[in-house]
């Protein structure tokens, strides 16, 4: 199995056109002839991740974030990102990231996190078409029974291990209909409250986002990696359903840059 035919199933299921027009999904680094002889699935990419797959004996990393998003006028060791790409090269390893594409694909990011919640009747909301394909940069859909503000921010926080969740004043009726967006998420509060969303749960919002919506939606901000976490599960769903004879691994590393004290 070659490098390239991972690139094109994971592109099949979340196509390059898809991805926002200022995003840089798609192929990073390296050569796509080579066999693959493992793929680490990630978040991010920086040189711990590097090292790992380096350990791992994997000439293949899939991540969610791109390592390149703008041009680089030199590569030398100024930063993280320069680091990476010369030790990837050294070591022949490719480096593929799915982004906007998959946030914006059916099945993506945002519909794995109504997965976690257990969200049932899923559905994009904010839908668009892309190049012909049914996409959108959210989702909503509905908790199994209603509950209480509190309960459900108290389930949210354990269901992604975070440590807090920024909200605002609590609901005073129950929470149903729940709308989703991954990452920075907070241009599409009024599209979650025209849907009839009782909640709002995004990755990052602006100070300023957050006024306004007392008592029509209850927002909660997980954090924009927590948010994102589970995006390796997608990755190695469909490598394993498409190219079932790669190995794949999803990071040990938490590349989550923020610390709560």
């Amino acid at each position: 199995m070659k490098i390239k035919q991972v690139l094109s199933a994971l592109e099949r299921f979340a196509p390059l056109p898809l991805q926002e027009s200022w995003d840089n999904a798609g192929l990073q680094v390296g050569l796509t002839e080579a066999e693959v002889s493992g793929a680490l699935l990630c978040l991010d990419v920086n040189e711990k991740i590097v090292d790992e797959a380096i350990a791992k004996g994997c000439n293949l990393i899939v991540s969610h974030h791109p390592l390149l998003f703008r041009g680089l006028k030199q590569i030398t060791d100024a930063d993280y990102v320069q680091r990476c790409v010369i030790k990837a090269i050294k070591h022949d390893i490719v480096v593929v990231s799915m982004h906007t594409n998959m946030d914006n694909a059916l099945d993506g990011v945002n519909w794995k996190i109504a997965e976690k919640l257990g969200l049932t009747d899923v559905n994009f909301f904010a839908a668009k078409n892309m190049d012909g394909i049914e996409a959108g940069s959210g989702v909503v859909g509905c908790l199994p029974e209603a509950m209480a503000a509190d309960d459900f921010i108290l389930m949210v926080k354990k269901r992604f291990d975070v440590e807090c969740v920024m909200c605002n004043e609590l609901l005073r009726r129950p929470v149903r209909k729940v709308a989703i967006c991954g990452g920075a998420g907070d241009f599409l509060l009024g599209d979650a409250l025209a849907q009839g969303a009782d909640a709002f749960i995004t990755g990052e919002m602006h100070y300023h986002q957050y006024f306004g919506y007392e008592q029509r939606l209850q927002i909660c901000v997980i954090g924009h990696y927590q948010s994102e976490q589970f995006t390796s599960e997608i990755f190695r769903e469909i490598i394993q359903k498409e190219c079932p004879d790669v190995k794949t691994f999803i990071t040990a590393i938490s590349t989550n840059p923020i610390y709560y004290l």
